[in-house]
């Protein structure tokens, strides 16, 4: 798993490359909590290009971060979703409470 972490207009996107199993779940959580803190992002962006898959794990750490970032008074996307991912995301509800964009530029647009 590589976690690559970068601000941007106050947003925090978090590029993944690998799968989010239970394996990587807590690696992950632990980068983006240090770097919401580090860099005082305001939104958080998970930009899911490089993942494949995704157990309920992954789902437990986005739901996790949502509500930590919801509490601050932020928002949390999600972009570059393959069709795999999106159907994971619908069945567990995730974009009910999860904005999805296809670009990091239209989530943007919408922070």
């Amino acid at each position: 798993m590589k976690i690559n972490c970068s601000l941007r207009n106050n947003n925090l996107v978090i590029r993944l490359d690998g799968d989010i199993d239970h394996h990587n779940a807590q690696i992950i959580r632990d980068a983006v909590n240090r770097e919401l803190h580090r860099r005082d992002a305001k939104n958080l962006v998970f930009d899911f290009a490089g993942v494949d898959f995704m157990d309920s794990s992954g789902i437990g750490l986005i739901i996790g971060r949502y509500k930590e970032v919801n509490a601050a008074g932020g928002k949390l996307f999600a972009i570059n979703i393959n069709p795999k991912l999106n159907r994971i995301f619908d069945i567990s509800g995730l974009k009910k409470i999860i904005q999805c964009y296809e670009s990091l530029e239209q989530a943007e647009l919408n922070a």
